[in-house]
């Protein structure tokens, strides 16, 4: 018995155990799902988290994407509204040109309907003399048929040879008559031509002087350009083939040379060690080379842009360098190529008044300086170099002979030869264009008054008017009134052979008589 029930209390205590075990196992399991559960809402609620972190993310750098894009937008919309406006105005200013043109092309009809006027009247005129004429013939023939009893074969010859002599004397007056007229016109004509295309062709001036000066921060760095015992400047000197003036200017030194684009190099160069403040032999020859490479490229762009402005596409690339260069030259102060390029544009507006070809008279006018390019390293005079160097370079013959012969060192072949002639002496003889130094005007005043004085019968002679006048007074019982008239025009040819000068001079020839007497 108690055997059994030691079996049956073991069965019941493994029966507890168990139960117990496995209500144990469940609440283990459970507690591992929970776990589960939270760890798995953790990394739900984390990748929600770096979900929305890179969703923010992604807005912001659409939106910096958006305003990029935006701001380039509105860039190359202001540039589009610049170049619209830019075309405006060249529209505005062609239509200017065109109205002018308009009125001129008006003017000159009117003036053609008062000349056809004209010449209807003259016509009438000329059938009524002819009508009277007959009818004087008529009554002279009978005349002398009835006094010199002359048969009509001999009156008619008689007639004939009075009425040749006549035509040849009447005819002679009409060709004076016609010529003077055509004189007159052609004159009036080409100076409204010649002042239209100053008008439309208003350019800029400015001087420029032909010394570099180039200003120091202090006077010490006077001492630190020239280095010690002066192995700077002359190594600068030797780089840019340039003179270094240093002398009692204070905070300033002079660049001296004759070629003016080493110039340049030497002003850019010595500019730049200035302001790096590292001023020796090697690393002046550096700068040097590096500015002379830059100044070569810009020579290029100033050639390339003048041949734009004035609608010349075509030109070989030495010849866009040459006229670069000329950036750098100047005579009497004045930009040769600024001028080069008015000098284009009046004989280009010329050309069209005219009925030239407008194209080919701003080639000319462009390049009819270009031998100043060249002629500092070259023998020869500038227009004579210039034409070389166009022919060498294949361009037409009409342009080589305009600029061979704008100086008139040879015949103008052609209409646009003469153009350029006009052109250039416009460009070079308007107000404010050009200038001279001191000692060259006061030169050019005494040369000027020295071949007045040469002349028999002068007493005494002013150049005037900064040398645009000379006023000549003259001895009046040497020199009469005829004489005075031939003087002024000798004094005139003797001033154009030995002097050279802008524009033009006046030569103004003054005599008096004087009648002095005394009341006692």
């Amino acid at each position: 018995m108690n055997q059994w029930m030691t079996v049956a209390i073991t069965f019941a205590i493994g029966g507890v155990v168990f139960v117990a075990g496995w209500f144990a196992r469940r609440i283990v399991d459970r507690s591992k799902v929970m776990s589960a559960e939270e760890l798995a809402e953790k990394i739900v609620r984390e990748a929600q988290r770096e979900a929305e972190t890179q969703k923010k993310a992604a807005i912001l750098e659409a939106k910096d994407e958006w305003y990029k894009a935006k701001a380039k937008f509105e860039d190359e919309t202001q540039q589009t509204r610049s170049e619209i406006e830019k075309r405006e105005r060249q529209m505005e200013k062609r239509e200017g040109n065109l109205g002018r043109k308009v009125e001129f092309i008006e003017k000159k009809e009117s003036e053609l309907d008062q000349k056809e006027t004209e010449v209807k009247a003259s016509e009438s005129a000329l059938t009524e003399r002819s009508e009277k004429l007959s009818h004087l013939i008529d009554e002279q023939n009978e005349r002398l048929e009835r006094i010199a009893g002359m048969n009509r074969d001999d009156a008619k010859k008689l007639l004939i040879k009075n009425m040749e002599s006549e035509a040849r004397l009447e005819a002679a007056r009409m060709v004076k008559d016609i010529r003077d007229d055509a004189r007159r016109q052609g004159d009036k004509e080409a100076k409204e031509i010649l002042t239209l295309a100053i008008q439309r062709c208003a350019a800029d001036h400015v001087v420029e002087s032909t010394v570099s000066v180039v200003n120091l921060p202090n006077d010490e760095m006077k001492g630190r350009i020239i280095g010690r015992e002066g192995r700077n400047i002359r190594a600068f000197e030797t780089a840019t083939g340039i003179d270094v003036i240093v002398d009692d200017t204070p905070e300033a030194v002079i660049l001296s040379g004759f070629d003016p684009v080493r110039r340049e190099v030497a002003r850019i160069a010595l500019e730049k060690l200035i302001s790096d403040g590292r001023i020796h032999p090697g690393r002046i020859e550096e700068v040097v080379e590096k500015v002379a490479k830059e100044l070569d490229q810009q020579i290029i762009e100033f050639g390339e842009e003048a041949s734009l402005d004035v609608g010349i596409h075509d030109l070989k690339p030495e010849m866009i360098k040459l006229l670069g260069r000329l950036r750098y030259r100047t005579s009497y102060g004045q930009n040769v190529l600024q001028h080069s390029k008015e000098v284009a544009f009046l004989c280009g507006l010329m050309a069209s008044e005219l009925g030239f070809d407008v194209t080919v008279a701003r080639r000319a006018g462009l390049l009819h300086d270009i031998g100043k390019a060249v002629d500092h390293s070259m023998e020869g005079t500038h227009a004579g170099l210039g034409a070389e160097l166009a022919r060498r370079y294949g361009e037409d013959d009409i342009v080589v002979n305009a600029i061979e012969s704008h100086h008139e060192d040879v015949e103008p072949q052609s209409l646009i030869a003469v153009l350029v002639q006009a052109g250039d002496a416009v460009s070079g003889a308007r107000p404010g264009a050009r200038r001279e130094t001191l000692e060259t005007y006061i030169k050019r005043l005494e040369k000027l008054e020295s071949i007045a004085g040469s002349f028999q019968g002068v007493e005494k002679s002013f150049a005037i008017q900064a040398g645009r006048e000379i006023r000549i007074v003259v001895q009046h019982k040497k020199i009469d009134d005829a004489r005075a008239e031939s003087l002024a025009s000798a004094v005139a040819r003797k001033i154009e052979a030995e002097l050279k000068y802008p524009g033009q001079i006046k030569v103004v020839v003054l005599r008096e008589t004087r009648a002095v007497d005394y009341a006692k």
